[in-house]
């Protein structure tokens, strides 16, 4: 017999596979729709792009230099999702034997999880059919998964929460009202969302199931490793930040001098720790579960680890 709180928690479960089985969508049928990726349109909206603070540039080269970002978006997204996947497809052996709904759960979103993989190659290869040669992806996926599934189970879901509630944020906050985007692109993470909103759930079900195993010396360890884990994102940011503004800077028509092409690099790094970082930890929701799992020494901790980043 189920106690009140499991019964709570299975039902979520349920809300969750419920919400999956009625927006299930097809890359082909429901997204592409045989379209291509429209280069007379941004890709990231201003919001989250934030190529608005660079005023050297001319309106075009605000254009595309959002098209440059809303591609490593798409690709940072497929990296990410490679560790997700596999995490999750760990975790649903708990459920082997025991909660089917739960199980369920875990099975429909590593489903889903493989289809957007699958999504975002497939909008890498539309982006390299419209944009100039020389882009480059720095971070391998694999090489990424084994750094973040090295981590304690704990910081690992903690880091995953983070990004599918951010997700959440961007399309709502930034994507969503933009009516200048590419609108294949805005289709993409449309799609993207509608299941993103279901897996944020299940991240936060199960990060907080990790942490009701933890003795406090091994939830202070975790707190580590999520430290270790977001240093691990800024790196992989810095690295795509400066190969995405050298790629700008080949592929412009005119020359810039050697304080915009700094003041560039600095300015998509802000971007992407904005995106990847920062949005996140600053909506409500996340920090809300973050603070109900840690000391305020630990919070504190954290925060003083970003703070170089914010």
């Amino acid at each position: 017999m189920l106690d009140a709180q499991s019964l709570e928690t299975t039902e979520r479960y349920a809300r969750c596979i419920a919400a999956s089985k009625r927006i299930r969508w097809d890359i082909d049928a429901d997204v592409i729709r045989g379209r291509t990726l429209d280069v007379e349109q941004k890709f990231l909206p201003d919001g989250l792009s934030l190529v608005e603070e660079l005023t050297f540039l001319t309106a075009s080269e605000r254009r595309f230099l959002s098209q440059i970002q809303g591609r490593t978006y798409a690709n940072l997204f497929g990296l990410v999702e490679r560790y997700i996947n596999a995490k999750i497809l760990d975790l649903s052996r708990d459920y082997r034997f025991g909660d089917q709904v739960a199980l369920e759960a875990l099975v429909r979103f590593s489903d889903e999880e493989l289809k957007h993989q699958e999504l975002f190659r497939r909008v890498e290869t539309l982006a390299a059919s419209r944009m100039p040669p020389g882009y480059s992806v720095m971070a391998e996926p694999n090489d990424v998964a084994q750094f973040v599934l090295g981590k304690s189970t704990w910081a690992v879901l903690a880091l995953t929460c983070h990004i599918e509630i951010f997700t959440q944020v961007h399309y709502k906050k930034s994507i969503e009202p933009d009516q200048n985007l590419s609108e294949l692109w805005k289709d993409v993470f449309f799609r993207h969302w509608q299941e993103e909103s279901q897996h944020a759930i299940l991240d936060e079900l199960e990060w907080r199931r990790e942490d009701a195993k933890l003795t406090e010396p091994d939830r202070d360890a975790a707190v580590t490793d999520l430290i270790d884990l977001v240093v691990g994102v800024d790196g992989i940011l810095q690295a795509q930040a400066q190969a995405d503004a050298q790629y700008f800077v080949g592929t412009a028509e005119r020359r810039f001098s050697a304080e915009q092409e700094q003041t560039l690099k600095a300015g998509v790094l802000k971007a992407y720790r904005w995106q990847y970082i920062v949005s996140g930890v600053q909506d409500g929701r996340f920090l809300g579960v973050l603070a109900a799992l840690i000391s305020q020494p630990q919070l504190e901790r954290i925060s003083a680890a970003l703070a170089p980043l914010m």
